[in-house]
């Protein structure tokens, strides 16, 4: 790939500060992007991206925002466009995963997985929409999981939400071709990332050694698959596209 290829372009990262959409945010403005992201409770790797960006001759738009509230949501949206322009490429990427068996999941445990995939990144869709279909271009691309296709016990909401967006990337797609939007998504298998050193320090051997590739992958490999349907001439031929880059967790 050569460099540059998002030279004038905006994009707005949810979840930018750390993991997959911190790789995402330092990689698009290495090619070029000016990025805008939000992080939450994560005002240390804010600031490290952040310097990042700026130290590449980028401008960059960085705030706290919980995307599950609607009001923050959109008041993030709006400034970061404010700072930087209109958004050419949105990333839905802000997540997170409770677990538990399906016998202690509460009502709370069940909105909040599904409010901060699902329903944030229809509503930052939605808010970025009309603009892009006026000047008749713009990418929609959210981060969903190997797991919206393959399952797991004791995340059943996590999984039920990256489903959801895989359906809502299809939809959404459809609608928005015709219109120049190319809308896309991500189904990264196990990655390394604070969720998951969540689940002990062994994680990555004992999971790595489950896949064909006999590793668990990088932030910056998934970030790489954003950039492809970021890219233009690239990217310009997905329509409602669901890549996989799981080092072979789930084939499909």
């Amino acid at each position: 790939m050569t460099p540059h290829q998002l030279a004038g372009q905006v994009a707005i990262v949810t979840g930018g500060s750390r993991g997959i959409g911190r790789a995402i945010a330092l990689l698009f403005a290495e090619h070029g992007a000016d990025i805008g992201f939000c992080h939450l409770h994560d005002e240390a790797g804010a600031a490290e991206v952040s310097a990042r960006i700026t130290a590449q001759g980028r401008r960059v738009h960085a705030a706290a925002c919980d995307v599950a509230e609607l009001p923050a949501l959109r008041g993030f949206l709006d400034a970061a466009q404010s700072a930087l322009g209109p958004c050419d490429v949105l990333v839905n990427n802000a997540g997170l995963n409770l677990r538990g068996p399906i016998e202690q999941i509460t009502e709370d445990m069940y909105d909040r997985v599904m409010a901060v995939h699902a329903r944030a990144s229809f509503f930052a869709a939605q808010h970025v929409w009309g603009a892009m279909a006026a000047r008749g271009r713009g990418r929609i691309i959210t981060t969903a999981s190997q797991l919206a296709f393959k399952g797991a016990p004791g995340i059943v909401p996590y999984c039920m939400a990256k489903a959801a967006l895989v359906g809502m990337t299809r939809a959404l797609a459809r609608e928005g071709a015709p219109k120049g939007i190319l809308v896309n998504a991500i189904a990264p298998g196990p990655v390394v990332s604070e969720m998951t050193a969540q689940l002990g320090a062994d994680w990555p051997d004992r999971v790595g050694a489950t896949l064909p590739l006999g590793r668990v992958g990088q932030p910056e490999e998934i970030a790489a698959a954003a950039l492809l349907l970021a890219s233009s001439p690239g990217g310009d031929f997905f329509v409602g596209a669901t890549l996989s880059p799981n080092g072979g967790d789930q084939m499909h």
